[in-house]
């Protein structure tokens, strides 16, 4: 039974989904990093919020670790290249929390637009300064979107609800869906020069550190007002002060801020500036929520395989999980069947997807062909790391589809490149889910994967599967099937035999030494 841990608190619906979905499951919140390194080792599956550091040396001691969520959409708190060096798949929950977030930045507009907090402030103090606080309305306004994803298009569509008109920048908003939600894509620079109001909706990356820097917000219209419910490290801080101290922004909203807590921060105390300590997420609904869609996230990828969310692997949901396993099954097999042929220096590989295969959802299939063509060459790959390792090393990977069926309704074929040449195998499925090589390097061959297995390559001579037979026989191993294939009479020819042992290197060199033998490897598959 796989077993979790949740580190962070979650609501406990959370642990009865993972009870209820077959998984064990404890809860152990507040932990030191030296008590979660010393226990973490123990679990398959690990639930948290923010609090949680999921650093290197912590996954270093998660032997057993095999998915890492996080119940939230940001992940500042987790490795991510360290857990997919390790195989660990990271997931996040981007949806639960979106209404919330948006609604936030919505309501910060509101209060910097109608300077709600100092009034509020002003009002307490029992005085009545009707005619100082004189806000701007929304309506009319040009609002512009940085960053129009899942929380940016709600927020735009809330504003268009006002009547706002709302210009969008993002790379990749395509101008299908920039038209299907009523906004206008442009430029940075044409946000910046045309919006009243900007309000930030992009994840923290190198492209998007410090968007808006003194230049930046130099370039944006006198009295523009600014809201960040995204990321601290979007807007330079000490840039949006100094724009505001100058009188050109006139205020700003800020949820997020480059280091937190910010418990205290030269913006802190000026009128100009709304601040909230991260709310975005914090209302009792996206708590919720967030919280059980990671717990099902986690329960289905233990228990099922379905991949949802994951930041650094091919999503998988549910409903294909089992039309996939089979084709998971095939495409190791066949990955890791010419992982052990391979000779020379591996330079690319190609899948191709025929037939029904074609139709799939197939970026798991080549992780996992990835996975087993590269688990021969080298120790600690699975279908998480094998993408990134085959870009490390410049292992050019290509995938080509043909819905139309050929000889056979299904079809995968795995091609090779090194500096030695090509080879290649390809494989089908008989009755929908029974794996079957059926052709090794243009040669037709009919046969079932088995854990040991022994690849030859010989001239097609008369008298060589006697001399083969008899040589397995001498040195007692049983041939469990015996499988044969020629490109044309006393041509190249292929013989894959299954035996019910390993064959050692002594039997292997006997074999090697036949006449007619080209080439003898010993295949093994788990």
């Amino acid at each position: 039974m796989p077993k979790v841990l949740i580190s962070d608190s979650l609501s406990p619906r959370a642990v009865e989904i993972f009870k209820e979905r077959g998984v064990e499951v404890d809860v152990k919140v507040g932990l030191k990093p030296d008590e979660l390194k010393a226990i973490i080792g123990d679990y398959d599956g690990l639930a948290i919020r923010s609090n949680t550091k999921v650093t290197k040396d912590i996954l270093a001691a998660a032997t057993n670790l095999k998915v890492v969520g996080r119940a939230g959409i940001g992940v500042d708190n987790v490795d991510i290249p360290a857990a997919t060096a390790r195989g660990v798949v990271v997931m996040n929950t981007p949806f639960g929390n979106s209404i919330t977030t948006a609604e936030h930045a919505i309501a910060m507009m509101f209060a910097l637009a109608r300077e709600i907090p100092a009034a509020n402030a002003s009002t307490h103090a029992g005085k009545w300064e009707k005619n100082r606080f004189m806000g701007v309305e929304l309506f009319g306004k040009v609002l512009g979107v940085i960053g129009c994803g899942n929380i940016g298009g709600i927020v735009a569509d809330r504003a268009i609800g006002l009547k706002m008109k709302v210009i969008a920048f993002d790379p990749f908003l395509s101008p299908e869906r920039a038209t299907e939600i009523g906004v206008e894509k442009v430029e940075l620079d044409d946000l910046l020069r045309r919006a009243d109001f900007i309000t930030l909706h992009t994840p923290l990356t190198e492209a998007t550190k410090n968007v808006l820097d003194a230049k930046a917000l130099a370039k944006t219209k006198k009295g523009v007002r600014i809201i960040n419910c995204a990321r601290g490290g979007l807007i330079v801080e000490e840039a949006l002060q100094a724009a505001i101290e100058a009188g050109h922004v006139a205020g700003a909203a800020l949820d997020v801020f480059a280091e937190e807590p910010a418990k205290s921060h030269p913006l802190f105390g000026n009128e100009k500036v709304v601040a909230t300590p991260h709310l975005g997420a914090s209302t009792t609904e996206a708590q919720e929520n967030v919280a059980l869609q990671v717990a099902e996230q986690l329960a289905d990828y233990l228990v099922n395989g379905a991949v949802v969310n994951a930041l650094n692997m091919p999503s998988v949901t549910a409903e294909e999980a089992p039309r996939l396993r089979p084709y998971m099954k095939l495409a190791e097999q066949l990955g890791g069947f010419v992982g052990q042929l391979i000779d020379g220096s591996l330079k690319g590989v190609t899948i191709e997807y025929e037939g029904q295969a074609a139709a799939l959802n197939t970026k798991p299939l080549t992780a996992i062909v990835l996975k087993g063509l590269l688990g021969p060459l080298m120790e600690s790959v699975n279908m998480v790391n094998a993408p990134v390792i085959a870009k490390e090393r410049d292992i050019k990977v290509a995938e080509t589809k043909r819905t139309v069926d050929g000889d056979y309704h299904t079809l995968v074929r795995i091609i090779v490149t090194t500096d030695k040449g090509t080879s290649s195998v390809t494989g089908t499925l008989f009755g929908g889910d029974k794996p079957r090589l059926v052709e090794i390097d243009d040669v037709p061959i009919e046969a079932e994967v088995t854990p040991f297995m022994l690849f030859v390559r010989n001239e097609d001579k008369p008298g060589f599967i006697g001399k083969l037979g008899t040589t397995l026989g001498n040195a007692s191993v049983n041939i469990a099937t015996f499988h044969l294939g020629r490109t044309a009479p006393g041509a190249n020819a292929i013989c894959l035999v299954s035996v019910d042992q390993k064959v050692d290197d002594a039997l292997l060199a006997t074999i090697r030494a036949l006449p007619s033998v080209v080439r003898a490897t010993e295949l093994t598959f788990a």
